[in-house]
């Protein structure tokens, strides 16, 4: 496709350009984390809020050297509410600001790795007409509604989040701010469809096109979709995918039905709503693909919350997916089998060079920290470099970006496979994870394990036992405890810090502690030091556990609690993780102290 398809309208409206300068002051609590800023949706919309966030960012870009005058600009959120309305106000900054064209998805819809994909390639190449970035409208996986969690995140020009030196310029900008600039005569843009608007005269456009063609025609220079498309027509193949009211269903629409051939009835919740389906539906409009509020997928799959199988009517899928709100986060499932997100980026790694774009083999791989030890093995044996980096895509992106004109003379560690134990996985061909790419390498590699339809169906449980077979099972699971008290989240985690050097070396409830530490990342790319990225504990047997605060919740603290065992491949791999991992949470709580310094006896949600 062009930059615009030839079935869009065009207008050209007569508009008021004139600029209004609004006095304004700063408002408290405004520091983007590794996503963004989030806040109750009734925050954003408060006098000013917005406004003021937008125009630090818009500042901060030009004060970076990059120009805004006459540029392109990308505006498009995951369709939670507040999303239109928010849409229109930063074209009129936008405008205001000299940006010479916006683009937006219809229906003001863009997941977040189509956002990426969007400012990535739809410019085709064409001189002068890249956009800079994009703001994205999204809180991920935390509830929509006007009594939920609304979200705003800026990418840079690579497609991928604004690295630290932008959101700290972009943090300071919010605590200086004075005055916020807008064009109040421009009209509404309509979103409902694919269409270009010229307004004053020639001097701004807004470019609204198919939310899905870039993403998908990405996607197409990746995978081998003729053969994804045969696995569908195997009589013996059932396919469902829950895209729980968030962003995802057109996509899901466009390449599961009308690519693959699936049956229209083999998508749950693919109609996008501002609540996520709000309090009456089954996830209680909680769009987060996990176990816990995944319920209706992983009830059809034949698993309870605990990933303990259940008697169900009928014989579940061959294969189940889901995505979260922005559709970045994925979940895998076989028939009553859970494949954890840590197993997953292990054996799409391991199995890489069926995916067409990663045929000639993978130059680099990496996992956030806290994400299991699984895909360090299969490095090992696939002799490429890998590495453990704190959470957040942005450090993945340096890595992809390595030995390019953003880091000339570093290592290229690119064609690249990433992903975190949070469900995002992801690959070289945007800088965001990617739930739709994750599905699609599962699906690439249940074609690849199915050339023969006369055989018996080889299926996810089928892939990930004989994966575990090879290199063994890094038993695992998280532990989150949401809406806790944020400064004796803050406590607890300084007091672990400063218990660590006399326990190295001590023996709790059997098992020895060989390593403590605070984990501290040194870019191997940009030389930047990130600092306090997670507490870890490591025992002698290479098990661990790991303390994490999580900056994705809008209210109170999430501490998140990682467990993790590993058992090689002569040992028993059928257990169930829970119960394996068990005894190290035991472990976990005894030295945080946690139930001692939140009051919580249970964990809000375990994956």
């Amino acid at each position: 496709m062009g930059l615009m398809s030839s079935k869009a309208s065009k207008s050209c409206i007569p508009s008021d350009m004139s600029v209004t300068t609004v006095p304004t002051k700063p408002i408290e609590g405004q520091k983007p984390g590794t996503s963004g800023l989030r806040k109750k949706t009734k925050v954003f919309m408060g006098e000013n809020y917005l406004q003021n966030f937008v125009q630090s960012v818009l500042d901060a870009i030009e004060a970076s050297g990059t120009p805004l005058k006459g540029a392109a600009l990308v505006i498009s959120g995951d369709g939670r509410y507040y999303n239109k309305d928010a849409i229109q106000i930063i074209i009129k900054m936008a405008a205001a600001a000299g940006v010479g064209r916006v683009w937006c998805g219809d229906h003001g819809l863009l997941s977040t790795p189509a956002m990426s994909a969007v400012i990535r390639t739809r410019s085709r190449g064409l001189a002068g007409m890249a956009p800079f970035g994009g703001f994205i409208l999204s809180a991920s996986h935390n509830p929509g509604g006007i009594d939920e969690d609304f979200g705003i995140k800026y990418n840079c020009e690579n497609g991928g989040p604004a690295p630290e030196k932008v959101t700290n310029l972009i943090y300071t900008n919010t605590t200086t701010i004075k005055e916020y600039k807008l064009c109040c005569g421009l009209p509404e843009i309509d979103l409902s469809a694919p269409g270009s608007y010229t307004l004053g005269g020639g001097a701004f456009r807004v470019d609204v096109f198919d939310c899905v063609e870039d993403h998908m025609g990405l996607l197409q220079q990746v995978f081998d979709f003729g053969a994804i498309k045969a696995l569908f027509a195997r009589e013996d193949f059932s396919f469902v995918y829950d895209g729980m009211h968030g962003v995802q269903g057109p996509y899901a629409k466009k390449i599961f039905v009308d690519e693959f051939g699936a049956p229209a009835s083999s998508l749950m919740n693919c109609e996008p709503k501002e609540d996520f389906g709000g309090p009456a539906s089954a996830s209680h409009g909680h769009a987060d693909p996990n176990l816990t509020h995944a319920v209706e997928l992983v009830a059809r799959m034949g698993l309870n919350k605990e990933g303990r199988e259940i008697e169900t009517t009928s014989e579940p899928p061959v294969f189940g997916a889901a995505a979260d709100g922005d559709a970045d986060r994925n979940m895998i499932m076989g028939s009553r089998f859970f494949c954890s997100p840590s197993d997953s980026l292990a054996v799409i790694v391991a199995n890489a060079s069926c995916i067409p774009y990663f045929a000639a083999g993978l130059k680099g791989c990496a996992r956030s920290m806290p994400t299991s030890c699984a895909l360090d093995r299969v490095a090992e044996k696939l002799g490429i470099p890998y590495f453990e980096v704190p959470t957040g895509w942005k450090f993945f992106g340096n890595l992809m970006d390595s030995g390019t004109d953003a880091f000339p003379g570093k290592p290229v560690y690119t064609p690249f496979i990433c992903g975190e134990e949070s469900f995002g996985t992801g690959g070289d061909h945007v800088r965001e994870k990617d739930g739709m790419f994750a599905v699609l390498a599962w699906l690439q590699i249940l074609a690849a394990e199915n050339p023969d339809p006369a055989k018996p169906i080889v299926g996810v449980g089928d892939v990930t036992k004989k994966h575990w077979e090879k290199y063994g099972r890094n038993y695992y699971a998280r532990y989150d405890y949401e809406g806790v008290d944020k400064p004796a989240a803050e406590k607890m985690m300084a007091a672990m810090v400063e218990a660590q050097p006399a326990l190295i070396g001590t023996t709790v409830d059997g098992m020895k502690i060989a390593k403590a530490d605070m984990f501290e990342y040194h870019d191997p790319v940009d030389g930047s030091v990130s600092k306090n990225q997670g507490v870890r504990f490591i025992f002698e047997s290479g098990s661990r556990f790991v303390f994490r605060l999580s900056g994705t919740g809008v209210a109170g603290a999430t501490i998140r609690m990682y467990l993790e065992e590993y058992a090689a491949p002569d040992a028993d791999l059928t257990k169930h993780a829970f119960d394996v991992v068990k005894p190290i949470a035991d472990i976990a709580l005894k030295i945080s102290k946690l139930t001692e310094y939140t009051g919580r006896t249970e964990p809000s949600v375990v994956t």
